[in-house]
């Protein structure tokens, strides 16, 4: 449960207001000492927008892919973005297909919004912001949709936008939001269609940032919020690894991140759109 409310962003506050369970009850779960009833345990995973199969151990699954999962267990961390790699070469779409569209993820403050409009103009290609399409979607900003249709709701919203920025984009770069890669079926359609770089910084840097654009929610009311956005980056890592390329933006100007940025792109992705 903790690592799942670490993969979504979510501090243990939000998730005690979206499932409606004490915020110390929570925390005794997720110290492995709470004894959950079935009823309460559907709240939390919807408010996690997950199954609750999704937070016990599944007893039934196909033959096939739990051995395919125990062999993965087995291997050391740093050959799985290998393995998913050549999965992604074998089975999924070409990559000169996917270099067409951009995708950059990471958590907020990385540069997503910055590079990525900086991008667009240097390659000649629309640059979307899928988290403003979600409001011109739903017609009311974030914080609403959330307040109103909670997590899942935001969720159908990410992929229904998602989809359509695919099918009316043919070239263009993407800032996503942060926790796209927390949605199994969302991010698998972004990793499939598109070359994903992850913008990566440190903790401090993503708070100093988001501070510096005059929004100071992150720290307000909330002396954990280091410790918070720590345990978000540890439980999204694995997940953000999985993008095509990785680029540190940790300690550089914007200029220099762009050009780094660039670089990481093939080539066929790096030729400007004909006017």
């Amino acid at each position: 449960m903790r690592d799942a409310r670490a993969r979504r962003g979510l501090t243990r506050k939000a998730l005690a207001r979206d499932s409606r369970v004490s915020e110390r009850y929570l925390a005794q779960l997720e110290a492995g000492h709470g004894n959950i009833s079935v009823l309460l345990l559907r709240q939390i995973a919807a408010a996690l927008g997950l199954g609750p199969d999704d937070l016990i151990e599944e007893e039934e699954q196909l033959v096939e892919l739990t051995l395919i999962h125990q062999l993965l267990q087995r291997l050391p961390k740093q050959r799985l973005a290998r393995i998913r790699a050549h999965l992604q070469s074998e089975f999924g779409s070409p990559a000169a297909e996917r270099s067409r569209r951009i995708a950059l993820i990471g958590l907020r403050g990385a540069g997503k919004s910055t590079l990525g409009a900086a991008l667009a103009r240097k390659l000649g290609v629309a640059f979307i912001e899928l988290d403003r399409e979600i409001e011109r979607e739903a017609g009311t900003g974030l914080s609403e949709i959330f307040l109103l249709y909670g997590q899942q709701g935001y969720r159908r919203y990410e992929r229904r936008c998602l989809e359509k920025v695919l099918e009316a984009h043919e070239r263009c770069v993407i800032a996503t939001g942060g926790s796209i890669v927390s949605e199994p079926g969302t991010y698998d359609l972004l990793l499939s269609t598109c070359f994903t770089v992850w913008l990566k910084a440190e903790p401090e840097e993503h708070m100093a940032r988001v501070v510096a654009q005059g929004d100071t929610r992150p720290m307000a009311g909330n002396a954990q919020a280091m410790e918070d956005l720590r345990r978000i980056l540890q439980g999204r890592g694995l997940l953000y690894a999985q993008a095509d390329a990785v680029v540190n933006t940790a300690g550089h100007t914007v200029e220099q991140s762009l050009r780094t940025l660039k670089k990481s792109l093939p080539s066929a992705a790096q030729k400007r759109k004909p006017s």
